[in-house]
């Protein structure tokens, strides 16, 4: 094998670590952010229904979207095209949620969405990316 090859696995296999270690990571944050909605943690309640105006009856909604996402992600470690498909569905959820945020002008409040928007953007690029390189769970 020649360095120029040797140095591309290596590169494979440390994108193909982050993306285990990021993702299952990402899911268990995505996991109990829905779990906040369905408990009506009172400071999901405040910023979500009292800043941003989404209706209380929408909170089961969004879990369940946040729950899909977040099994998606893990079952998408053994099966690419899901792992994808979640992570395409995470990354909308939240340009949604900074979207959302930006439309009341709550600039204080839109961290977090922006956070998880990232992580998102980065699960579904290494998803992705390890999937270009032949490389599954």
């Amino acid at each position: 094998m020649s360095s120029g090859q040797n140095g591309r696995a290596k590169g494979a296999f440390q994108m193909h670590t982050a993306y285990l270690v990021i993702t299952p990571l990402f899911a268990i944050m995505v996991t109990f952010s829905g779990l906040g909605k369905i408990r009506g943690d009172p400071r999901i309640v405040k910023v979500i229904h009292e800043t941003v105006g989404v209706p209380l009856r929408y909170l089961p909604l969004l879990a369940a979207c946040e729950f899909a996402g977040a099994i998606g992600l893990v079952l998408g470690i053994w099966w690419p095209p899901l792992g994808v498909a979640a992570g395409i569905g995470l990354v909308l959820y939240f340009v949604g949620a900074v979207a959302s945020h930006l439309r009341v002008g709550d600039f204080k409040g839109i961290g977090p969405a922006t956070f998880m928007l990232v992580v998102a953007a980065g699960a579904l690029a290494l998803r992705v990316l390890t999937c270009k390189q032949g490389i599954s769970g």
